[in-house]
């Protein structure tokens, strides 16, 4: 009995393989500014610091520039910011609900202009302490999270 290969089932599991590998989220219809402003509503949309967006902002251009890459692709780079580690959709849908929703959609739609961080391209929370936090200069903290840049 002769087995015939079938080209469609093929190409579906190596995009999702593909997507698991590299981490490649997508959202359709969505735009970089949107992908932008929805990581600063789901990363620091709750801060009551009015700096706390823009900081977030910074970091976001900052990576960007010095990885060459896109704003897009710093925010959905595997691992990274974790508002985007199960899926777009429901992340969207929460940050679009947001009531600062056209403050950060504004702040990623301008060049970001501030230096509220002194430069930073990473940070967390003040609830974690991650390992790759004492390679790094601290900045500052803003609200409740602490910024750091390469040493």
């Amino acid at each position: 009995m002769k087995t015939r290969s079938n080209p469609s089932l093929f190409l579906f599991f190596f995009f999702v393989l593909a997507s698991l590998v590299f981490g490649t989220r997508q959202a359709k219809g969505q735009t970089a500014q949107e992908f932008v402003a929805a990581t600063l509503i789901l990363e620091a949309g709750g801060e009551r610091d009015p700096r706390a967006m823009a900081a977030v902002r910074e970091v976001i251009a900052n990576r960007a520039k010095a990885r060459k890459q896109t704003e897009k692709q710093v925010v959905l780079a595997r691992l990274q910011f974790s508002c985007w580690n199960d899926g777009t959709a429901s992340a969207f849908a929460k940050a679009r609900r947001h009531a600062k929703w056209r403050e950060a959609l504004d702040l990623a739609s301008s060049p970001s202009l501030t230096n509220h961080t002194l430069g930073a391209d990473h940070y967390h929370t003040t609830k974690v302490s991650p390992s790759w936090a004492r390679k790094l200069s601290k900045t500052r903290q803003i609200g409740n999270h602490v910024f750091f840049r390469q040493k």
